[in-house]
């Protein structure tokens, strides 16, 4: 008897906290967040991000609003808290805080999409964008043909940990200099492409070809300078 009253106890903490974590945890990939969208006639999605990110590209229907937005409880008051309510940012920091907060105050849903615009954008989904891209799929291909050694980085300028890529792509390209060619695409002036390729799920993205073929694909800068001297240093 006293084993099953243990079992119990456990069995009852364990459902607790996954319960928990579940209501909690509100940020989700994007096939879910994209079949969620589907199913919903008039979709609330909310971009988190900053006015002028919003104004260069952002997913269709969206709405530009976050926690420190003056008209805050203005656009808040405006959503149905029945209904999902689907943000996104950069990543997953304000679009996360926001679908938090938003759960906090009564709202039945709220999602934020893992990697946000860079994984939508990354995988093809359908967005805005107030110009065409600076960069073609076609030249981008022909750039990765054209040369022997390529390293792409994709990125935006809005997203912190793509400005502490810089320094490190300086020492690389001091260090290979003609070897190596450098390719570097932002959000902000080549959105198409990102999503042509359709492999970006988070910024920053970097790539290296060799010969025409992928070497390694990461994402995040850790490392870079190591693992960039390690495949070139076996070719």
């Amino acid at each position: 008897m006293k084993n099953n009253s243990i079992f119990t106890v456990l069995f009852l903490l364990l459902t607790i906290v996954g319960f928990s974590q579940n209501k909690s945890s509100n940020t989700v990939s994007l096939d879910v967040f994209y079949s969620k969208i589907q199913a919903e006639k008039k979709p609330q999605i909310i971009d988190a991000r900053g006015p002028e990110e919003f104004a260069l590209n952002h997913i269709n229907g969206a709405v530009n609003f976050n926690l420190e937005s003056k008209n805050y409880a203005e656009q808040v008051a405006k959503l149905d808290k029945s209904k999902p309510v689907f943000t996104y940012s950069i990543g997953a920091g304000r679009s996360v805080w926001l679908a938090e907060e938003l759960l906090k105050n009564g709202f039945k849903e709220a999602y934020s999409l893992e990697g946000g615009i860079a994984n939508w954008i990354g995988n093809g989904k359908p967005f805005y964008a107030n110009s065409k891209s600076k960069l073609t799929l076609s030249e981008y291909n022909k750039i990765v043909a054209d040369n022997k050694t390529v390293l792409v980085d994709i990125g935006s300028k809005y997203c912190g940990a793509c400005t502490k890529v810089k320094p490190v792509l300086e020492t690389i390209r001091t260090q290979y200099g003609e070897n190596l060619k450098i390719v570097e695409i932002e959000l902000e002036t080549s959105p198409q492409v990102i999503a042509d390729l359709k492999t970006v799920k988070v910024f920053p993205t970097l790539i290296l070809y060799q010969n025409g073929k992928v070497v390694f694909k990461k994402d995040g800068f850790t490392d870079l300078k190591k693992d960039v001297d390690v495949a070139l240093a076996s070719k």
